[in-house]
């Protein structure tokens, strides 16, 4: 499995799954599956899923402690994500994919994290789970069998910005928020304290990335959606979501088109909770409405 353009250093499809499992069994498959205040995809694992695959716990394996201070999915210390990644059965150089329900935000997590940790070779089923068995590939239920791996895993492969960084890049329009609209607009706020965004932020929600399918877009529909909301992407240096899981998947959507972007991981559940902090409401096209 290896890499040769943007979309194929960041996707694996359905069929290329099926035939690297197929051919040598060497691709490491880890299940993602989770969604915002649900707790049931380990079950959902353990009743269905990719043969082989390992489930990951995204709240406890791939965030740190949460808190105020923190946010709600801080990036975990390196060695327990060493730990946890020895249990999955990775060793240095596997090729690890990465999946969950569809349409891949949790498995975005994984993707951008493993990366941040140093693992070259990982990429995201595109459709996830949903993707596969659309297209009748086997599964299996219970839970999967591995050896403890060997990895060697490293901090700080990607960047990342704190709340004052990702300040500066609002002021000066290069801050993208990936969640839905009307979030960012503070029509609603589901989990954290305050409803809005942070000011100077520009919108680019996940669900502007995605085919009906829940696949990502073709690369000209993709980068014609990137212009609609934040204009070519090249001034793009940093983005949030909420926790910092939904704004990993529009990083990916932004390496396809070959750009990068930093990841800010307390996101707006660390801005929200810092009374120190401006919020914007409204649209940023129609004049933010401040809220100190």
């Amino acid at each position: 499995m290896t890499s040769q353009t943007s979309r194929s250093s960041v996707l694996v499809s359905v069929e290329e799954l099926g035939r690297a499992a197929s051919a040598d069994g060497l691709v490491v498959v880890l299940d993602v599956r989770w969604a915002l205040g649900r707790s049931d995809g380990h079950e959902l694992y353990r009743q269905s899923h990719i043969p082989g695959a390992v489930y990951v716990d995204l709240d406890t394996e791939l965030a740190g402690n949460a808190g105020p201070e923190a946010g709600r999915h801080p990036l975990p210390d390196i060695a327990d994500l060493q730990a946890s990644a020895r249990r999955w059965g990775l060793d240095n150089g596997d090729d690890v994919v990465v999946y969950d329900a569809g349409p891949s935000t949790s498995a975005a997590r994984a993707w951008w994290l493993l990366r941040w940790a140093g693992i070259a070779n990982v990429r995201i089923l595109d459709g996830g789970f949903a993707a596969w068995t659309r297209s009748h590939r086997p599964v299996e239920s219970g839970e999967a069998s591995v050896e403890s791996g060997n990895v060697t895993l490293s901090a700080g492969g990607l960047t990342t910005v704190d709340a004052d960084g990702a300040a500066r890049f609002a002021e000066s329009g290069r801050l993208v928020d990936a969640r839905a609209a009307e979030r960012f607009r503070g029509e609603v706020e589901p989990v954290d304290p305050k409803a809005g965004h942070i000011p100077g932020a520009k919108n680019f929600p996940t669900s502007a990335l995605l085919a009906e399918d829940g696949t990502f877009l073709a690369d000209d529909e993709l980068r014609s959606a990137l212009t609609d909301h934040v204009g070519d992407g090249t001034d793009v240096a940093a983005v949030y979501c909420g926790s910092g899981v939904t704004a990993a998947h529009v990083i990916a959507g932004l390496n396809i088109l070959g750009m990068e972007a930093a990841l800010y991981p307390g996101s707006w559940s660390q801005w929200s909770n810092d009374s120190t902090r401006s919020v914007a409401i409204g649209p940023a096209s129609a004049g933010e409405l401040r809220r100190e």
